[in-house]
């Protein structure tokens, strides 16, 4: 057995990774549908006028607007009506004195016409059309550049692509955007208990349940993250052979192997072609993990227990791959309630407590290190101090939801 020393306080193991982190400098240029979440890796200068023509806000009729001044509902104004412009298509006419032409919404305002009458203010005689309300200059009309003008800075880099900012993009007419390369990550299960998906298992056996809660984790926060295709076994040899064939990537994430087990040979497999910079932190759970650096690469040994590692995963690994990816830091949604019962602490070690809400209080929902369901039925956790070993009934806590 080799039992883990003292632990660190977690404030200074995120302070010794964050340390390790540097942001991505590498850029690809990739097509619009696949934008969603990135990180634009330069200021965006819009090369057009959006709209790139002055079109009608409105159904009704373009109109010098000087010719409708002293219409009313009893003294309508008179205009010649000169032809019909549909969305899409240009008109034939310039207006002048004494003029108009019906628009439909979005269509290309005729040159001479300085305001549109909506189509409710007017009537049909004839040939010719009645306005019986006057307009202003401008009035009904989306002048060209009303919302993007030639030259302006549509986005700025480091700006996260959302569906709007990408409908931005899509009406300057550009098919592509430049970005950021998100963080790679392999994932490692190890152990010679844990089996993969699909596969039978014996006694003693139990599915990897680790690799697919990380994957899932990592991606959602900016990571591209693959899992290695074999389980592997808990000895040196294995977990150095897996160490060389992902080398280079920015995280490299061992499932287990952390621990203290007399099979646990990770941080002598770290140790050996890299640094360990910290082993074991005061935290419940996840006491075990275990964090270095091999060359370029980033290495995590993660509790196998699934509660555990999930948890590290968002409380350590999530910040951690957002600052490399150059993605803003979560925002955590907080409540405050009651607890419907007591609860002790482990004094020294800084816990994370999943919990439930129900009935407006709040109710412990961790089983235990080895359950996933603490995690999956869960609402949220609370955080429980170091130095805080017992809450009582009826306390007020701050539940972070998930």
């Amino acid at each position: 057995m080799k039992p883990i020393g003292s632990l660190i306080p977690l404030d200074k193991a995120m302070k010794i990774c964050f340390n390790e982190i540097k942001e991505i400098d590498s850029e690809e240029r990739i097509p619009l549908g696949e934008a969603t979440g990135r990180v634009v890796s330069q200021d965006i200068v819009s090369s057009v006028n959006v709209p790139p023509f002055a079109r009608s806000a409105m159904d009704g009729y373009a109109v010098l607007s000087q010719n409708t001044f002293g219409a009313g509902q009893y003294e309508p104004v008179k205009l010649k009506c000169l032809e019909k412009i549909h969305a899409g298509g240009q008109p034939s006419f310039s207006i002048k004195s004494g003029e108009c032409s019906q628009i439909a919404t979005g269509a290309m305002v005729p040159e001479g016409a300085d305001s549109v009458v909506m189509v409710e203010h007017t009537e049909l005689e004839g040939e010719d059309i009645l306005i019986y309300k006057p307009v202003y200059p401008g009035q009904h009309i989306s002048p060209a550049g009303e919302d993007v003008k030639l030259g302006d800075i549509v986005l700025r880099r480091e700006d996260v692509l959302s569906p709007a900012r990408i409908g931005v993009l899509a009406a300057l007419g550009l098919c592509e955007v430049k970005v950021f390369n998100r963080p790679s990550a392999v994932i490692i299960p190890t152990g010679n208990e844990v089996r993969p998906l699909g596969s039978k298992l014996e006694e003693g056996q139990i599915y990897d349940v680790n690799s697919h809660t990380l994957q899932a984790t990592l991606n959602l926060h900016g990571a591209v993250s693959v899992i290695h295709k074999e389980i592997v076994e808990d000895e040196i040899e294995k977990v150095e052979e897996a160490i060389k064939l992902y080398e280079g990537f920015d995280f490299i994430i061992f499932s287990g192997g952390s621990s203290v087990g007399e099979r646990d040979v990770l941080i002598e497999a770290i140790k050996k072609h890299g640094e360990v910079l910290f082993h074991g932190i005061a935290v419940k759970p996840g006491k075990p993990t275990l964090f270095g650096r091999i060359n370029k690469s980033l290495v995590f040994g993660m509790p196998g227990n699934p509660a555990s590692c999930l948890s590290n995963a968002y409380i350590m690994l999530v910040p951690l791959i957002r600052k490399m990816a150059r993605l803003p830091g979560v925002h955590l949604n907080k409540v405050t309630l009651p607890l419907s019962k007591r609860i002790v602490s482990t004094l020294g070690r800084h816990q994370f407590l999943t919990v439930k809400i129900i009935s407006g209080e709040v109710e412990p929902a961790f089983k235990s290190s080895g359950a996933i369901t603490s995690l999956s039925s869960a609402d949220g956790y609370i955080e429980i101090p170091a130095l805080v070993d017992l809450i009582e009934k009826g306390e007020i806590v701050e539940v972070i939801l998930f």
